[in-house]
């Protein structure tokens, strides 16, 4: 019938972490988020490469086949 105080502060009370425990497992989320980017950057065949290439080059021109003023490249500057 009446619960102890204990028990009435236990179910409202969060859970015990080892904060060592955690800090670790953020530290392995963490690393296997950017194996993953990675996986994806350089684990790729030499045609998937060359075909993203080619695809940026195009989007890039396409772009600036809209430009109203045409880009001046700027020579670059010699240490004569």
């Amino acid at each position: 019938m009446a619960r102890t105080v204990a028990a009435r502060y236990k179910d409202e009370m969060s859970d015990i972490i080892n904060l060592r425990q955690a800090r670790k497992a953020k530290a392995r989320r963490e690393k296997e988020a950017a194996a993953e980017q990675n996986r994806a950057r350089f684990g790729r065949t030499k045609a998937e490469k060359l075909r993203d290439d080619k695809s940026k080059i195009r989007m890039d021109q396409s772009i600036d086949a809209f430009r109203r003023v045409a880009r001046i490249e700027e020579p670059e500057d010699s240490q004569d």
